[in-house]
């Protein structure tokens, strides 16, 4: 067996003591933690130094000419109903029964949205031989492409 590899040697760092565990001047620290010479290359306005948003979003975007421009679909929007006379408190026990819920399917959507006018339409016999109504609803009479402009559409969710 040879040994080679196992002399342990004595040696000395000629590094500069600058780049030691204390230079903090390798490990940019933006905004308000940053040091003091960050702090002080802040005060420049002219001076490029990335921004750390921790994780928001921006709301728009700064044009050619130094503007920003708010793009309004970006902006959340928190709707809180009224509360005032509500039965109900903020508070759930642990003692509540789980509810247990199928998935919501599509069929289960079309049972609650349109089978219900079918079948009246069908009971009154407003449907001609096609099985089309005769007297269609605003929703009925939509093209595909307008059913789907209309879904793409910001707020098209509320009902």
């Amino acid at each position: 067996m040879s040994f080679v590899n196992l002399f342990i040697k004595r040696g000395i760092s000629t590094s500069c003591t600058r780049f030691g565990k204390r230079n903090f001047r390798k490990f940019p620290i933006y905004n308000k933690r940053g040091s003091k010479i960050f702090k002080e290359m802040r005060k420049d306005p002219n001076y490029d130094l990335p921004h750390d948003k921790r994780g928001v979003r921006d709301v728009g975007y700064y044009a050619d000419d130094g503007t920003f421009v708010a793009i309004p679909e970006k902006i959340p929007e928190l709707i809180v109903p009224d509360l005032k006379d509500f039965p109900l408190k903020p508070y759930v026990s642990y003692r509540t029964p789980d509810v247990m819920q199928s998935e919501f399917t599509a069929e289960d959507l079309f049972n609650v949205v349109y089978a219900p006018k079918i079948a009246k339409d069908f009971k009154e016999g407003k449907l001609n031989e096609d099985g089309m109504p005769l007297e269609p609803s605003p929703e009925e009479k939509m093209t595909p492409e307008e059913a789907r402009i209309k879904a793409e559409q910001t707020g098209s969710d509320m009902f």
